[in-house]
């Protein structure tokens, strides 16, 4: 017989990370552990409050209920909890955790071996002029030649000034620019601040007005100089007749799947399937979990064979993260089998 139990842990940033949507010094995190003879599974349920769909007040009850009913089917229990993403996650990681060889190599692969590795962007945070700078120069010297920075906060031609000093000294070939708005242009302005942007030779930029305007979204990706990735877009989106809806009408050129916001592998499967038939690219980001979360993403990432870099290089920005094989390398995430885990279960 199966059982189960949860468990909050906050995360501590190494200083205060900044978006459009404000500053964080905390992150909450939640794990699920499973136990049959023996045998331990685990899986994160990673929530971001103010985004999260499930950042809801009854969120600690449901996870009480998933436990309490760990014996119904898997598939069952995920269905159950469509308007919990997160905790459809935690759960689907933690099966798989159970019924792997050890409770971290989930998707065994020549990824999990230590063979082959995962290319990923750079990420640089918001925040003043002369800490973006240092960002990026931090993130050149380590080898990463894809960068995205968070933009919409600070004063919108300083955010120029920073892209084209990139520019002056780094060709397209030399580093992909990406950046990401969550949602912070408004429908009005939109298009111009694309114009301008697209002057620098981005890669792409993520949702650059607030989610649910579907018919401004379309028209934007319609007439863009500058191909636009949906995130925040895909969030609350439970149903595939819901999904199909919104990708046929908005018609971006990618969108971005962060399995803890949009209902695990499953619900992250069926996205990829229905764009793929769209002919709308995707790639994987994680969003804050630990490095338990971040290493489930990451092996399931590696068995899709994405040839984009990635959104999965977030494990270094705690203080308490869990020591684990996960390392980050010339812009590429490695898993050096030489390294062990150190997660205490039961703690």
């Amino acid at each position: 017989m199966i059982t189960a139990k949860y468990q909050k842990y906050i995360l501590n940033f190494k200083r205060p990370s900044g978006t459009s949507r404000g500053v964080m010094t905390t992150k909450e995190t939640w794990f699920i552990y499973l136990e049959h003879n023996g045998k331990i599974g685990v899986g994160e349920c990673g929530i971001l409050r103010g985004l999260s769909i499930d950042d809801r007040p009854d969120y600690e009850e449901k996870l009480k209920w998933a436990c309490s009913n760990i014996h119904i089917e898997l598939r069952e229990l995920v269905n159950e909890l469509i308007e919990f993403p997160s905790i459809q996650f935690g759960l689907e990681m933690a099966f798989k955790s159970l019924e792997s060889s050890d409770t971290f190599t989930l998707f065994p692969s020549n990824f999990t071996k230590g063979k082959d590795n995962i290319s990923i962007n750079g990420l640089v945070w918001m925040g003043s002029e002369t800490f973006m700078r240092e960002q990026i120069k931090d993130k050149i010297e380590a080898g990463f030649d894809c960068i995205k920075l968070k933009i919409g906060a600070i004063d919108f031609q300083t955010e120029l000034n920073i892209l084209k000093s990139i520019r002056k000294e780094f060709s397209v070939s030399d580093i992909e620019l990406r950046v990401d708005a969550n949602g912070a242009f408004s429908k009005e302005d939109a298009l111009e601040k694309l114009k301008r942007l697209s002057e620098y030779k981005l890669h792409s930029i993520e949702q650059p007005i607030k989610p649910k305007h579907f018919d401004d979204m379309a028209k934007l990706c319609e007439v863009t100089p500058l191909p636009i990735a949906l995130d925040e877009e895909l969030i609350g989106v439970f149903r595939l007749e819901e999904k199909q809806e919104l990708l046929k009408t908005i018609q971006p050129q990618y969108i971005i799947l962060k399995p803890s916001l949009v209902g695990g592998f499953s619900g992250s499967q069926q996205w990829i399937n229905i764009a793929e038939e769209l002919n709308i690219k995707w790639w994987i980001t994680s969003a804050l979990e630990s490095n338990v979360g971040l290493n489930a993403i990451a092996q399931w990432t590696y068995t899709l064979k994405s040839s984009l870099p990635q959104g999965l290089g977030t494990g270094s920005l705690f203080t308490n993260n869990f020591p684990s094989p996960l390392t980050v390398k010339n812009g590429t995430l490695h898993y050096n089998i030489k390294e062990d885990w150190n997660f205490n279960l039961h703690e």
